[in-house]
């Protein structure tokens, strides 16, 4: 399937649980660091630099994103006019959001984004994979079947617009978990 659309749906890095944090304010663990570095060395590799970024307002899932963002590339908003959303948002409905609602996050991207990453948490993000995902790669299923765990990449091809996102109109081409 060729898709003229490639949605990359990442979770978060692993946490610390720091005492007397509120979970929104949780920082990346030491581990959360590699692995989000790991994941975007990953992202290069294998997708590229992306349009257009989303991200939760959770300090976790804006870290993850600035350790990601380093290794690949990521340098902003080249090729962007003054009407553009911007190729960064910081949206706090992704936290603790439905697959609905990240759907709905998703359907307001520019149409000119071929290429999207959406950073996010669980169990949004798998529950978004799930509801978008009509086919899958044998492979990809498999390994998503058994968890989506921090720093999780779901790679899918969208063949139709941003704005026209429904269930199972996707396919899940690939699901990685990189570790650093």
């Amino acid at each position: 399937m060729t898709a003229p659309h490639r949605l990359v749906v990442l979770r978060h890095a692993k946490s610390a649980y720091p005492p007397g944090v509120l979970d929104h304010d949780r920082p990346l663990a030491e581990r959360g660091v590699r692995d989000a570095k790991a994941a975007g060395a990953w992202l290069r590799e294998n997708v590229g630099l992306p349009d257009h970024v989303v991200v939760s307002s959770a300090r976790r899932t804006r870290g993850t994103w600035t350790l990601v963002a380093g290794p690949l590339g990521y340098i902003g908003a080249a090729g962007y006019d003054v009407d553009s959303p911007g190729p960064l948002t910081i949206d706090p409905r992704i936290y603790d959001a439905s697959a609905g609602t990240l759907v709905g996050v998703l359907r307001e991207l520019p149409e000119r984004a071929t290429t999207a990453v959406l950073v996010g948490h669980n169990p949004g993000c798998e529950d978004l994979v799930s509801h978008l995902a009509g086919t899958s790669d044998p492979e990809a299923a498999a390994t998503l079947a058994s968890k989506y765990p921090t720093s999780g990449i779901a790679v899918l091809d969208v063949p139709v617009p941003w704005a026209a996102l429904t269930a199972r109109c996707a396919h899940l081409a690939v699901f990685h978990v990189p570790r650093g």
